[in-house]
């Protein structure tokens, strides 16, 4: 009996998640293309940009790398502040342009913007340390943080951009109210992910580097 519960449970399960998928995967593909578009503009921006702009950005990252392998010792209170006050900011963004009917298209700009920073920082790393080590700073430094917030961006934005399609198709009050309700606690949810990565990025990413800092 335990066992036909939980089997229906799990199904029940499985059923919504497929049942979502179905019905946001046009808006994933969208913002994962313009997520890419970011990306893409950021190594541009890095590839084309000129030697005073080149100078500055390496010397500013070989400065970072050169105290990490002097030893020095990162504020992990004040990464962690930092880390929570970013992704905060950017849930409590897209859960404003997600409850309004005009910010649907800001949230596009937001993901570009992300991909963006993503692509430069990455870019930059690569052209300053090489490939080779390069990864392995992004690696240390990015990874493991980015699994976690970026599949949360994108969920958020979803979430926003279902809104917006929901009351567009009922404009009935009640029906408004309860939407942003729905996607206000979503967001929430979010957002706990989002704080549970900053403390991947404080305490696992940052031990992370310091431990591999000095093969790059």
């Amino acid at each position: 009996m335990v066992k036909t519960r939980r089997t229906r449970r799990e199904h029940r399960i499985k059923q919504k998640i497929l049942s979502y998928i179905e019905e946001n995967i046009r808006s994933y593909i969208i913002l994962l293309i313009i997520f890419f578009i970011g990306i893409t503009l950021g190594v541009i921006f890095i590839n084309n940009s000129n030697q005073d702009q080149v100078t500055q950005i390496t010397t500013y990252i070989n400065d970072f790398i050169n105290s990490l392998k002097d030893s020095y010792q990162i504020s992990t209170n004040t990464l962690l502040l930092n880390s929570i006050i970013s992704n905060v900011s950017i849930a409590i963004l897209l859960w404003f342009l997600g409850s309004t009917v005009i910010g649907v298209p800001i949230i596009y700009l937001v993901i570009c913007y992300k991909g963006y920073s993503i692509g430069f920082t990455i870019s930059a790393i690569i052209a300053t340390i090489g490939t080779g080590k390069g990864i392995l700073f992004i690696f240390g430094s990015m990874l493991l943080q980015n699994i976690i917030c970026i599949p949360c961006i994108l969920t958020l934005a979803t979430s926003g951009i279902k809104l917006y399609k929901l009351i567009m198709e009922d404009r009935r009050r009640e029906n408004i109210k309860l939407q942003i309700l729905k996607h206000t606690i979503f967001s929430v949810f979010m957002l706990a992910i989002l704080i549970i990565s900053s403390f991947v990025e404080t305490f696992v990413s940052g031990n992370l580097i310091t431990a591999l800092i000095k093969y790059c």
